[in-house]
């Protein structure tokens, strides 16, 4: 399994959760946990995803992502765990 790591973060509007969940069901992307708040007007959402279906190349996947989230108005960043993990170690 290939675990990635997809944050979500902007100014709260409607519309945020369909479209980036919409982007990874059409690219076979399973969501294996997902955690997501509002403080305020701001929205914040953290997602485990699985790309082992997924048939595009990580750095395609990642960069549509980025100009959905750039399109909807939020900030759309993934990583691979590795990578996220390598960075947040102690």
């Amino acid at each position: 399994m290939t675990r990635a790591i997809i944050t979500v973060v902007g100014k709260d509007t409607v519309g945020i959760i369909a479209k980036v969940c919409g982007y990874l069901a059409e690219q076979k992307i399973n969501i294996l946990d997902i955690s997501q708040t509002i403080v305020q007007d701001f929205f914040n959402m953290m997602m485990i995803v699985d790309l082992a279906k997924c048939d595009k190349p990580f750095d395609e996947m990642s960069g549509e992502l980025s100009k959905l989230g750039a399109e909807t108005g939020v900030q759309v960043k993934c990583q691979l765990e590795e990578i996220f993990n390598k960075m947040h170690r102690i």
